[in-house]
């Protein structure tokens, strides 16, 4: 099993004001970042040669950078540690990562560690003016919870694509167990080849749905993200059609993260 982990430059945490500045520092970098690519970096990209996939790669690969640049800043500040096991099995065509939503910035580290992933996100942040330059670059697709999303996102994970799904559709709420909706099993069933399912783990809890960007722990946070065996699909599949399918999966992998979580206590 392949282990990224960065737990420090020394035992002690940093300062809490200088991981407040830090934080706050952070926020503006990943703002001024996606003004940036938008304005600068994607309209340079477009100038190359190739058809609308190799652009559309080009995108993924350069957004997966620098969110790893975004998350080894928070490292190098003191704002966080990280841990990331089973990375080498991410990535993988037609694979479905379905992970909960424990804090702000899930999405960030996985897609930091998935060099050409597409990604179901809110549909809030087509709208956002630092994000929605790189998400449409990408193709990421919208959670409009249509059927025709459904479709988009089953049709993506047919043509060979990673797909990154949160199933709660939001961040999870402190203290409670995470909520699956059942449109992620629905999409499994639909396209998936394998659906890998990615528990997260934030401690002390912070950036989550209750607190703002500025309550900060008293220490600095560690990010685990551990990276679960494979599930076939199509075992559900065999079980009955797709509805009973897709309710089935759902239930296991809900168990699975509650399972999981768990352990982290």
């Amino acid at each position: 099993m392949d282990l990224v982990t960065h737990h420090g430059l020394s035992r002690h945490s940093a300062p809490y004001g200088w991981r407040l500045i830090a934080t706050a520092l952070s926020f503006a970098l990943f703002g001024i970042g996606g003004v940036l690519l938008r304005a600068l970096v994607f309209p340079l990209l477009a100038l190359l040669p190739g058809d609308s996939t190799i652009h559309r790669t080009r995108a993924r690969v350069t957004i997966s950078r620098a969110f790893r640049l975004f998350v080894q800043f928070m490292f190098r500040t003191g704002v966080l540690t990280y841990e990331v096991e089973g990375v080498e099995r991410l990535g993988r065509p037609g694979q479905m990562v379905i992970a909960n939503h424990p804090s702000l910035i899930d999405v960030v580290v996985l897609i930091a560690f998935i060099r050409d992933a597409n990604c179901v996100v809110k549909q809030s942040l087509w709208d956002n003016p630092c994000m929605r330059g790189p998400i449409r670059a990408a193709g990421y697709i919208s959670n409009s919870g249509s059927l025709d999303m459904l479709d988009e996102a089953a049709a993506s994970l047919q043509g060979g694509q990673t797909l990154i799904v949160f199933p709660e559709g939001t961040r999870t709420t402190p203290g409670q167990a995470p909520q699956f909706h059942r449109g992620a099993a629905a999409i499994a069933v639909r396209g998936a080849r394998i659906v890998t399912p990615v528990v997260i783990s934030v401690t002390p809890t912070t950036l989550t749905k209750a607190e703002p960007w500025y309550s900060i722990p008293s220490r600095r946070f560690h990010f685990r993200l551990r990276v679960g065996q494979d599930i076939d699909p199509q075992a559900f599949l065999a079980q009955g059609p797709a509805p009973i399918a897709s309710r089935k999966l759902n239930e296991h992998l809900h168990q699975h993260f509650i399972k999981e979580l768990a352990q982290d206590e």
